[in-house]
C-alpha cells in the first residue's frame, strides 16, 4: 500500500531532493499535497509530474499564474500558506508530512500535522527551537511521531534503533561552514557569495547563512535537545570538516556509535520516508580508502558567537530560544540585502534576546507574539 505524502517547501533544497526520492520509488509514494512561497512555475511541474492532489502557493500574488499553469490538471490550487493547517487536518488519507519550509512559518502547519496524528518527517529546525515544548507535547497528546530529516538528527536517530541504554552525550558534527579556516579579522568584508559558498552541502540560502555563522548548529543544538530529551549541556559540537560522520551517540560503558554516509540530504530524507525499512538509494557508499582520514576540533566560539548564543538562549528556555530565531531570521535577511555584515548577526540577535519580554511557559500565543515582537525589535536595532 502507498503511502501518502504531503511536502510543505517542495520547490526548496529539501523538498526538490524529497522529490527525488519519491520519483526513485514511485512504487511506494503518491503525493498529495504541494506547497511553495512563490515559485509558481516549478510547483506547477512538480504537480504535472507526481499527479498532487493539491497545491498551496504562500504568496497570493502568483495564485493567477499557478492556476492558469495547472488549469487543466484538476489540481486545486490555494493560496496563503494560512490554508495549510486546515488542508493537513482535513486529508485524512496523508500519512506523511514533510515539514521543509522555511522559518517560522513551518510551526502551525507542523503543529496541524501533529493534531491530526500524522508521522512529521521534520527538516525545518526553527520549528522545534521557537516552540519545542509545545512541539513535543502536541506529538505526544495525539500519538503522532516525529522523525527528523537533518543529517545530524537523522543520524543520532538511527544509531538510537535498538537502543536501550541511557544516553551520555551527543556529539553533533558540524562541518566548520566556509569560514572555517578564514580569519576572524576577515570575514566582517565577507559577501553574501562568500557565505552562501558552503564546502559540503547544497542547502537555501537561509540555512546556508546560518551554517557560515554556525548559528545553525546552535539551532541543531536545541533542536536534539527536544528531539532525544537530552540537556543542552548534554549536548557538544564536534567540528568535522570532512562530514562523513554525521553524529555520534557516547553512551554510559565509554562506547560511541556514529552514524557515516557521503554528504548527501536524499539519504536522510529517504530514511525518513521509509523508516523503519531501508531502500536502495543510487547513492555511492563511502570509499574509506580514499579519505585519507578523519579531522575533529572544537568550535571557536569567539569567532562564531552565535553558537554560544543558542546554548545561552537554551539554558534561558522559556520563550528566549523564539527571540533568537526571530532576530536570527532578520538578521540573515538584512545580510542578504546588503544592509548589514555577516559579523552582524551576532550582534543583533544578542540586542534582541537583551530587549524581549521573558515568558518562562509560553503557549502557543506567547510563541506567536515573542516571535512578532522580536522581529521588530531587530529590525529597529538594524535600523538604527
Amino acid at each position: 500500500m502507498k503511502k501518502k505524502i504531503a511536502i510543505l517547501g517542495s520547490t526548496g533544497s529539501i523538498g526538490t531532493q524529497a522529490l527525488d526520492v519519491v520519483r526513485s520509488h514511485r512504487e511506494m509514494f503518491d503525493v498529495c499535497l504541494l506547497t511553495a512561497n512563490s515559485n509558481a512555475s516549478l510547483l506547477a511541474s512538480q504537480a504535472g509530474e507526481f499527479n498532487a492532489g493539491a497545491v498551496v502557493i504562500g504568496n497570493r500574488e502568483m495564485y493567477g499564474e499557478l492556476s492558469s499553469l495547472l488549469g487543466p490538471t484538476g489540481t486545486a490550487v490555494y493560496a496563503g500558506n494560512e490554508v495549510i493547517p486546515e488542508l493537513l487536518s482535513d486529508n485524512g488519507e496523508i500519512d506523511t508530512v514533510i515539514a521543509a519550509m522555511t522559518g517560522f512559518s513551518g510551526l502551525m502547519p507542523t503543529l496541524a500535522a501533529l493534531k491530526a496524528g500524522k508521522t512529521v518527517a521534520i527538516a525545518n529546525k526553527e520549528t522545534l527551537v521557537a516552540a519545542g515544548a509545545i512541539v513535543m507535547e502536541t506529538a505526544r497528546t495525539h500519538n503522532a511521531s516525529i522523525i527528523p530529516v537533518d543529517s545530524e538528527h537523522s543520524a543520532i536517530f538511527q544509531v538510537l534503533q535498538g537502543e536501550h541504554s541511557p544516553i551520555g552525550k551527543i556529539l553533533l558534527t558540524a562541518s566548520g561552514g566556509p569560514f572555517l579556516r578564514i580569519p576572524a579579522s576577515e570575514m566582517a568584508a565577507a559577501g553574501v557569495h562568500d557565505a552562501l559558498n558552503h564546502p559540503k552541502w547544497k542547502m537555501g540560502r537561509k540555512v546556508t547563512i546560518d551554517s557560515a555563522t554556525l548559528m545553525n548548529k546552535g539551532f541543531e543544538v536545541i533542536e536534539a535537545g527536544w528531539l532525544f530529551d537530552v540537556p543542552v549541556k548534554d549536548i557538544e559540537v564536534v567540528i568535522h570538516p570532512q562530514s562523513i560522520i554525521h553524529s555520534m551517540v557516547a553512551f554510559m560503558d565509554g562506547s560511541v556509535l556514529a552514524q557515516m554516509s557521503v554528504p548527501d540530504m536524499r539519504i536522510p530524507i529517504q530514511y525518513a520516508l521509509t523508516y523503519p525499512e531501508r531502500m536502495p538509494s543510487g547513492i555511492p557508499q563511502i570509499d574509506f580508502c580514499s579519505l585519507g582520514g578523519f579531522t575533529f576540533a572544537s568550535p571557536d566560539t569567539e569567532k562564531f558567537p552565535c553558537l554560544s548564543i543558542a546554548y545561552e538562549a537554551a539554558a534561558k528556555g522559556g520563550n528566549i530560544p523564539c527571540a533568537m530565531n526571530a532576530a536570527d531570521e532578520i538578521a540573515v535577511e538584512a545580510f542578504l540585502q546588503g544592509r548589514i555584515t555577516l559579523c552582524d548577526i551576532p550582534g543583533i540577535i544578542a540586542d534582541t534576546i537583551a530587549k524581549c519580554t521573558f515568558i518562562q511557559d509560553p503557549d502557543i500565543d506567547g510563541i506567536i507574539s515573542t516571535d512578532s515582537e522580536c522581529r521588530r525589535t531587530a529590525e529597529s536595532i538594524i535600523g538604527d
